[in-house]
């Protein structure tokens, strides 16, 4: 069972690169569940969360989507619609790590897209590398069986590393969240593991008082998330891994994967 929105997921992020050598880190992290049109709302009855302004915690339009500022849903249906998915109205739930002190870095944000029978339809997988690009994978899906992951998978088409080539294919694996969080990625080359990397946490209700407990217990975790990518960056440039050029992005910003080709 999907959990109900808001809620707080406390827990940790885990990246274990296994070829051509060996290098895992874990990282301490805190992400938001929310649906999107429940924002305005949130808002005005949270004294910590802001939306689309300055405050301890917050959320910004700017920093998803089309990221212009304009309003998400209109954004989601938008392409959706191009997908031939329609909701009729159904929850946009996101799932990212909110603003801390006006900054946040999200490596990846995931949308949780469901018509208005309650069912999934699909799943967005919003990128973001460090040189300020962002590509968003978007996925039809149908409801997993009771309890079972959600599988998907598509091919790798933005550069994310430099010490990792735009190849490759992402196998994800997914469980609604719901009292846990389990988020799985699997990226391959050639038909190997390359990188798998995880996210977990438990769940709470996103009130002012768990979001206090995620004040004391990471008070700078956005900074630290960037930081963290960047030291271990260097950890992986002095192993002597290959550097791979940056590409320009796609042209489109979102790739729209088509179930039956894949």
């Amino acid at each position: 069972m999907t959990a109900v929105t808001p809620a707080l997921y406390s827990g940790e992020i885990m990246h274990n690169r296994l070829r051509p050598f060996r290098h895992r880190f874990t990282s301490r992290v805190a992400s938001i569940y929310i649906d999107i049109d429940d924002l305005p709302a949130l808002s005005r009855r949270l004294r910590l969360f802001s939306h689309n302004r300055f405050n301890v915690f917050s959320l910004h339009d700017r920093d998803h989507g089309p990221r212009d500022g304009s309003s998400l849903r209109p954004w989601v249906e938008r392409q959706l619609a191009d997908a031939g998915i329609d909701l009729e109205g159904g929850a946009v739930r996101l799932l990212c790590f909110p603003r801390m002190w006006g900054y946040v870095f999200n490596p990846l944000s995931v949308w949780f897209c469901y018509h208005r029978d309650g069912g999934l339809r699909a799943v967005l997988y919003a990128v973001s590398n460090t040189f300020g690009e962002h590509h968003t994978y978007l996925i039809p899906a149908a409801p997993p069986a009771h309890g079972e992951p959600l599988r998907q998978q598509c091919a790798k088409r933005f550069y994310v590393s430099p010490f990792l080539p735009v190849s490759g294919t992402y196998s994800f694996r997914v469980h609604e969240p719901g009292e846990r969080l389990r988020l799985a990625i699997r990226y391959r080359i050639d038909g190997g593991d390359t990188l798998i990397a995880t996210q977990t946490g438990r769940h709470a209700p996103l009130t002012d008082r768990t979001l206090l407990t995620v004040l004391a217990r990471m008070p700078a975790m956005t900074v630290k998330v960037i930081a963290s990518i960047h030291w271990q960056a260097l950890h992986i440039w002095r192993k002597g891994t290959t550097f791979h050029r940056r590409p320009a992005p796609p042209p489109n910003p979102v790739t729209r994967i088509d179930e039956a080709r894949r």
